[in-house]
Formats: C-alpha cells, sequence, structure tokens
C-alpha cells in the first residue's frame, strides 16, 4: 500500500484498533478453545456434535428441531449433526411416539457410554479454556457471555 492509501485508511480508523474488537477477541478466544477441545475430547467428536450429545443426555429423546433449539443450531446444521452422530452409532432416530411424523432422536448404548466417559474431558476443556482467569474473573466472564448471547 502506498504512503498516501496508508495515511488515508489510518485517517479513516482513527483509534480503531482490530486487536481490542469485540468480535477479533471472542474469534482468538474460540480457535483457543477449539484447539483445547480437538486435542482433548475423545473420538475426533466436534464441539457440535458434543452439545448435541450432551444435551440429549440431558433431555432424553426429543425432536431434532428441539434438540437445534436447545443447543443454539439451525435447521440444517442439528440435521449434519445428527446424521454423523447416527452414522457413528452414537445417536438414533425413532417414529415419536406422540407423533408418528416426528423422528425422536436418542442416545443409543454407545452414545451414552460415550457422554459417561467423554464428561470428565469436557470438565477438562472448560477448565484449561479458563486456566488464565481466576475464579471472579471465570463467574464475570460467563455472566458477560450469557447477557450478550
Amino acid at each position: 500500500m502506498n504512503k498516501a492509501r496508508h495515511l488515508t485508511v489510518a485517517t479513516q480508523q482513527g483509534d480503531y484498533a482490530l486487536e481490542r474488537q469485540v468480535g477479533f477477541l471472542l474469534r482468538e478466544a474460540t480457535q483457543r478453545h477449539t484447539a483445547i477441545f480437538a486435542r482433548l475430547m475423545p473420538d475426533e467428536v466436534t464441539p457440535t456434535q458434543w452439545a448435541a450429545l450432551a444435551r440429549l443426555s440431558e433431555l432424553g429423546p426429543c425432536s431434532q428441531n428441539l434438540l437445534g433449539r436447545r443447543t443454539a443450531m439451525d435447521a440444517a446444521t442439528i440435521k449434519g449433526v445428527v446424521d454423523r452422530l447416527i452414522a457413528r452409532g452414537l445417536a438414533q432416530a425413532r417414529p415419536d411416539a406422540r407423533d408418528q411424523r416426528r423422528r425422536a432422536i436418542a442416545l443409543t448404548e454407545a452414545g451414552d457410554a460415550f457422554v459417561g466417559q467423554a464428561l470428565a474431558r469436557a470438565r477438562q476443556i472448560t477448565e484449561e479454556t479458563l486456566q488464565p482467569l481466576d475464579a471472579a474473573e471465570r463467574a464475570q466472564l460467563l455472566r458477560l457471555l450469557a447477557k450478550i448471547k
């Protein structure tokens, strides 16, 4: 970039610094967390797959639509996640007992066992992600993130 163009951009940006912007900082934090997750979570389960497994463990069988809402995933994303979990033998789809037009998504025995073994790793992932913060900062971060979601 030539010097005149650089000065024009710098003037337009004023005190804007990318490294102080919330989106940039959240992306960096997410990248760090994702790397920790990939290193510690067994069997190459992705964060979205883990969210679905953990939520199914909590809710029990439920519609794919509800699972998507409770994991903050849109319809296309949750469908792909559920399809991959079914292919891996960790979840199953069966007709909903109350509405035969719907599918109820549930953990298989293997899925339930996986969640049981992976919970300790999930806690370790959270601990390592938050490691740079003291207890008060951790609580404050979680409160603030919940407030802006």
